[in-house]
């Protein structure tokens, strides 16, 4: 029996899930995040101003699609260290376009920043809840994360190795959707913020998320500066057309892969053979991971060709969960989610 991963019918979506504009700490508005992005390819951008979920339907087009979203920051609790101080960071994404309130609101704090008024930024709550009380560590990390979940949301822990999140604190998170897996706007600044280490660490723990790569783009430098935080990660979502709530769906069943550069065609499971099949774009190389130490691999220079468009990797009895990680020929990488062979 074949299993399309992702789906065979469809078309694929390029998307940033991870944006800032001038209603937080970004230098655009957002009717110029969608301008730049355009040029660039995007269909899709999710803003998520920092503890701001609101929706910008005036930016909707036949060819964009903004999702509604916010950042929301768990910083440490009573620690005021500056640069040595934890930050947690998480978006959340509403999966309908109907979901506009905010899951963790509170009526009178999470403001961070001076230009923020939340009434005339039309921020939305659930007025029959009280106000959600953050608690600033693992615990409390968590129940927001949970809370944004089971309220609709698309839920991801963002750029790990910026926040100084150590494995003690990380692995106890609960409620995530996915792991930003790769944050541009952190990398070009110097932090090692492409960590599928870290992705592997939830996956063998048992934790079945998905990853994303994205900008969080704040646009301090132009467009087209060596440094700019734009246009470098990207999240490809394939889904029947561009509407919100297919890709809301497509988000939700895992429908997406993470890029770098690489794109992935086609990727298919058979279940008789154990087998998984893959379709990319140019690679020099294409490695099949999973729980264990024994990744597979596949080389274009050991096949005899400059570049490969398709792998086959076998599927072991002992391995619990793949995933494949697609490298072209500046080590630029694309990422498929994991997927767990109980599933299947």
């Amino acid at each position: 029996m074949i299993k399309y991963l992702l789906p065979k019918e469809g078309q694929f979506y390029k998307a940033n899930l991870h944006c800032h504009t001038t209603l937080s700490d970004g230098k655009l508005t957002p009717e110029q995040v969608k301008e730049e992005y355009m040029k660039h390819g995007y269909s899709i951008v999710a803003i998520t101003d920092h503890e701001l979920l609101i929706p910008h339907p005036e930016l909707a087009s036949d060819d964009f699609l903004p999702l509604i979203g916010t950042e929301i920051g768990l910083d440490d609790e009573g620690t005021n260290a500056g640069s040595r101080r934890k930050c947690f960071h998480s978006c959340m994404i509403a999966l309908d376009p109907d979901n506009i309130n905010d899951p963790i609101w509170n009526r009178n704090d999470y403001f961070p920043f001076g230009n923020i008024d939340a009434n005339r930024h039309k921020c939305s709550f659930d007025e029959n809840k009280p106000d959600f009380v953050r608690e600033y560590n693992s615990k409390g990390r968590s129940a927001a994360m949970t809370e944004g979940s089971k309220n609709g949301f698309f839920v991801t822990f963002n750029h790990p190795r910026w926040s100084l999140d150590k494995y003690d604190d990380y692995i106890t998170y609960e409620g995530m959707t996915a792991l930003e897996i790769y944050n541009n706007g952190c990398y070009v600044s110097g932090h090692l913020d492409y960590t599928p280490e870290i992705y592997d660490e939830f996956l063998r723990a048992g934790k079945k998320i998905f990853c994303t790569a994205s900008d969080d783009n704040h646009n301090f430098r132009e467009v087209d500066s060596p440094r700019t935080d734009s246009f470098g990660g990207f999240t490809m979502i394939k889904a029947p057309e561009l509407e919100y709530r297919a890709v809301g769906n497509a988000l939700k069943n895992g429908h997406f892969y993470a890029s770098r550069g690489p794109l992935i065609e086609e990727l298919w499971y058979d279940a008789e053979e154990k087998k998984v099949h893959i379709k990319t774009s140019n690679a020099k190389k294409i490695v099949c991971s999973s729980n264990t130490r024994l990744p597979r691999i596949a080389y274009a220079v050991e096949e005899g060709k400059e570049y490969l468009n398709e792998a086959v990797f076998d599927i072991q009895e002992y391995d619990t969960y793949f995933r494949i990680t697609v490298y072209d020929e500046n080590d630029l990488t694309a990422n498929t989610n994991a997927y767990f062979v109980e599933d299947l």
